[in-house]
């Protein structure tokens, strides 16, 4: 056991150094090498924007559901027109998708900073 505990935390060691190196080396196609706010734009990024986008969407769950009535109701109701509304998934991908699609599908570093 003590021999697969030592072949995990190396393989682990291994990815979180490679993991590391490939943002930079990401960041280097699209950023001057004499740029001096580089560095502080990615950290910027990476540790202010990226977490307030998921705090976002943790926010915006709660007032999805709390709006969930009314956005049913708009629904239920559009139905027996001629064009019917689609308001609760138009809510949910305001409130929620959209901050999560900020926060994790974005390219590291967002290209228009």
């Amino acid at each position: 056991m003590k021999r697969y505990k030592k072949a995990f935390s190396m393989l682990l060691i291994s990815a979180m150094i490679m993991g590391s190196i490939y943002p930079n080396a990401l960041a280097s196609d699209k950023w001057k090498k004499d740029d001096p706010f580089t560095d502080e734009w990615n950290t910027i990024d990476l540790i202010v924007a990226r977490p307030l986008g998921v705090a976002a969407a943790v926010v915006g769950l709660g007032l999805f559901s709390v709006s969930l009535p009314f956005t049913l109701t708009v629904d239920i109701f559009s139905r027996k027109g001629d064009k019917p509304a689609n308001a609760v998934k138009d809510s949910a991908k305001m409130l929620m998708l959209n901050p999560l699609k900020f926060s994790f599908t974005r390219e590291f570093p967002d290209e228009n900073m």
